[in-house]
């Protein structure tokens, strides 16, 4: 005897089995640098592709619910639309069935007696008058009703179309989400044995400063992009203490403070939720869009002038270098990249290569 799958449950079980074998799949992976007793650079990439995944599973989920957004808000639309034309329809019934009736009360005359009768022709103009009004002012409206009834028809098509697009959106977002927990925990077993790996203080200080040279080598090269390009962005010279938050959260006022060893802290830690979006603090073009270690997932917007803000320890990248944003748009999610145990933002802001402190620059 054969089962036979409606589509959706088809789709649920092909959903459940690609589950299956990613997780069956970073399993493997974390058997294998168990067992080869991987070092700190084989971690670090490691640790790299799991973010790059979870990056990249974040999108589509990120995607994925702003169709969800888009598909509903078109069904109240639609529903709107629906029940204007049904009202229309329930009127046009009623105007109709009381131009029948008026025709009726007004009685059946006999175009033919009125003629040869001289005492109802008088009648007759005026009676033929009322008729071809009557009769375009109900073919009118007939036409205006037909039209409406198939209007209604392709509207409630629509509204079925949109019901059936949103029932496979909602099966697309399951399965990420469920995808994107896999990838989480593969990240966290990396991280755990990276953290491992690098006990000591002084193994934590020359991390520390390898993360930062990385990041300041992706400055520099994006300085150079901009210099080059002859950008006419304004800068942020004139928005001193005015610029948007980046993010939502509470924030950590870091800048200038000891992290470890003689490293301090060249920006500010704003302690927000994963998924949440990350905020272009000023208009301006993207320069660098990738993952950076100790840093994750990172962002640098050119504004012009030699200013730059960097956001790093992102969940996802939404933007790509070349790309131009606006202020307050959205070009990342908040994640824990980098190597991060919460979810935050990591920001800078720097002016030809230097540091300033985020804190006097933005409206907090």
């Amino acid at each position: 005897m054969f089962t036979v799958l409606l589509p959706q449950a088809y789709a649920q079980e092909q959903q459940q089995a690609k589950l299956a074998e990613l997780q069956a799949e970073l399993k493997a992976r974390q058997a294998t640098l168990a067992a080869n007793k991987a070092n700190a650079g084989e971690l670090q990439a490691a640790l790299k592709q799991s973010e790059l995944e979870i990056a990249s599973t974040a999108k589509s989920l990120n995607d994925t619910s702003t169709q969800l957004a888009d598909n509903r808000e078109q069904q109240k639309k639609l529903e709107a639309e629906q029940e204007a034309l049904r009202k229309a329809i329930l009127q046009q019934q009623t105007m109709l069935a009381n131009q029948l009736r008026s025709a009726f009360m007004a009685g059946n005359y006999d175009y033919a007696k009125m003629l040869f009768y001289q005492d109802e022709a008088s009648t007759f103009e005026r009676v033929l008058t009322y008729y071809q009004y009557l009769s375009k002012a109900r073919s009118k409206e007939i036409t205006t009703f037909r039209s409406n009834v198939e209007q209604l028809v392709q509207v409630n098509e629509a509204l079925s179309e949109k019901a059936r697009a949103l029932n496979s959106l909602l099966a697309d977002q399951k399965s990420q989400q469920a995808v994107l927990l896999a990838r989480q925990a593969d990240r966290s077993e990396t991280l755990k044995k990276l953290n491992q790996k690098i006990e000591s203080d002084a193994a934590r200080v020359d991390e520390l400063k390898q993360n930062e040279e990385a990041l300041v080598r992706a400055i520099d090269e994006a300085r150079r992009r901009a210099e080059s390009a002859k950008s006419e962005l304004a800068g942020l010279s004139g928005y001193k203490g005015k610029l948007l938050k980046p993010a939502s959260g509470r924030v950590r006022k870091l800048f200038g403070t000891r992290r470890q060893g003689q490293v301090r802290w060249k920006g500010i830690i704003i302690e927000g939720a994963e998924g949440t979006p990350v905020r272009a603090v000023s208009h301006g073009r993207v320069l660098y869009s990738d993952w950076l270690r100790g840093f994750g997932l990172v962002t640098i917007v050119d504004h012009g002038q030699g200013y730059m803000s960097v956001y790093g320890h992102n969940q996802a990248l939404l933007k790509q270098a070349g790309d131009t944003v606006g202020d307050g748009e959205t070009i990342a999610l908040v994640g824990q990249s980098g190597g991060q145990n919460y979810p935050n933002l990591y920001f800078e802001i720097r002016h030809k290569g230097k540091a300033l402190n985020p804190s006097s620059w933005l409206d907090l």
